[in-house]
């Protein structure tokens, strides 16, 4: 027999111990700018931005409205528009599956949500896009909310305010999604003749078809700090006109020193920023109510 025979077989437990610490999923978030960790609600309560590092984090549709609208204002409307596969589009995935996976994820029905609101008292139109569904990607239906947002403007005789986050226009519905850059475009012209403000808030990302037509053409253009901004990604840039392109080229502070945009606003300011330049820019032709004043 061999000397080790006699020893005795180690004892493995089957089953890890029910007072083994687990940490919930979600609870903690790396920052992607610093590599802090951070607890889930100290980065809610810090309105997604980094409290080491003042890293932008995206935000959903639903945070965005509940940042720049006063308690209970949003009044959303053409909710009940959804997109019917007009090409029949399948590739890897039938595009219906990928709607109603997005749907099913995001809770809201296509990328962009529009509404009548009011921001410390100041009443708007606002368009968010939900980053979630699809990228934020622009189809018919982006493009028809889009086009209701601007309508429903110029009927009330108030600003619009569009907040953008997309990779611009979605290739499962092919020209159909490009012709809404001309469509929106010409909505935003018929603001301008009427003298109504139109604001752009671009968010990190605003890329594409959408960074081509109406979210490059507000009347002021605000960014969020380290926003990505611009048609086509650095990397298509680059191996197309093979070069390096500067640094942070397609950055919201690049864009700023170029004069693509007007200005760079913290997360924390904005609302306070949106309210006193949506009154600045329509004091004199919006049908704001008479006993609103400057702040």
């Amino acid at each position: 027999m061999a000397w080790f025979d006699d020893l005795k077989t180690p004892r493995i437990k089957a089953q890890v111990s029910e007072r083994t610490s687990k940490v919930p999923e979600g609870l903690w978030v790396k920052c992607a700018s610093c590599g802090e960790i951070l607890q889930s609600k100290t980065l809610k309560d810090s309105l997604q931005v980094c409290p080491e590092c003042s890293h932008h984090f995206r935000m959903s549709a639903a945070e965005r409205i509940a940042l720049l609208t006063d308690e209970g204002s949003f009044e959303e409307y053409a909710e009940d528009l959804v997109s019917t596969d007009p090409l029949e589009f399948d590739d890897i995935k039938p595009y219906r599956d990928r709607l109603r996976s997005a749907a099913s994820t995001t809770g809201v029905r296509d990328a962009f949500i529009v509404g009548r609101a009011k921001v410390l008292g100041l009443p708007f139109h606002l368009g968010v896009f939900e980053f979630k569904f699809m990228g934020g990607s622009m189809g018919v239906v982006v493009g028809e909310k889009v086009s209701r947002l601007f309508e429903a403007a110029l009927q009330d005789r108030l600003p619009a305010v569009i907040v953008s986050a997309s990779g611009g226009a979605r290739m499962q519905e092919g020209i159909l999604s490009l012709m809404q850059m001309a469509k929106t475009s010409g909505l935003i012209q018929r603001m301008r003749e009427q003298g109504l403000p139109y604001i752009s808030l671009l968010t990190d990302p605003t890329t594409g078809g959408v960074a081509a037509s109406f979210a490059m053409l507000g009347d002021l253009m605000i960014a969020e700090p380290g926003a990505l901004i611009g048609f086509a990604g650095p990397r298509v840039i680059e191996q197309t006109i093979r070069q390096a392109l500067p640094p942070g080229c397609q950055r919201s502070e690049f864009l700023l020193k170029h004069g693509f945009v007007d200005r760079i606003v913290a997360r924390k300011d904005l609302t306070t920023e949106l309210r006193q330049w949506l009154w600045r820019l329509g004091r004199e032709t919006c049908k704001f109510p008479s006993d609103l004043k400057s702040i």
